[in-house]
């Protein structure tokens, strides 16, 4: 490990069995990966529960970077459940992702590594945000040259928002 401490919970011996996504991820991912980036993109979940949620995103990830077999998060920000692993239906087949669950990782962070040992570092808005300000933040993670880690990113909407920020979740946008 790289000095992360997972979060203390009890392994799960058997996966977290998810249902079919409702709908696609509201996801934007940088469209040009040749350059080095600090994110490669944005993920605004439609709930904190990982087990509805993160079956779309890894599919949407399979796609973009190869097959996802491990997906790292916060331990803030999520329901109890914390689920060890998970179960993703997909076009491939069924098959199982470890999960990670880490206290010291930054804030807002998801990490998803793929088969082929791909990184992809997604900045994580809370489902409770506005529209207009996740999708502000999706939009900075994605932009060229984009200097801003998750944690930033996150402060910046709380702060740009005020005091209600978060009040009330919105409808994504199309293409989200």
């Amino acid at each position: 490990m790289t000095g992360l401490s997972q979060a203390d919970e009890a392994p799960r011996l058997h996966p977290e069995i998810s249902p079919a996504p409702l709908a696609g991820p509201r996801l934007r991912l940088r469209p040009d990966r040749s350059s080095v980036a600090l994110l490669d993109g944005g993920w605004w979940p439609r709930s904190a529960d990982p087990a509805t949620q993160l079956p779309g995103l890894i599919l949407a990830l399979d796609e973009w970077s190869g097959r996802v077999t491990r997906v790292m998060l916060g331990a803030d920000g999520w329901n109890a459940s914390r689920p060890r692993q998970i179960r993703v239906d997909g076009p491939a087949g069924r098959r199982v992702v470890r999960l990670g669950w880490f206290a010291t990782m930054p804030a807002g962070l998801l990490t998803a590594i793929s088969a082929n040992g791909e990184r992809t570092d997604l900045v994580t808005v809370p489902p409770s945000t506005g529209e207009q300000d996740a999708a502000a933040a999706m939009d900075q993670a994605v932009q060229a040259g984009n200097r801003e880690h998750a944690p930033a990113i996150l402060a910046g909407i709380t702060a740009a928002a005020g005091p209600d920020a978060g009040a009330e979740a919105g409808e994504a946008p199309e293409g989200i």
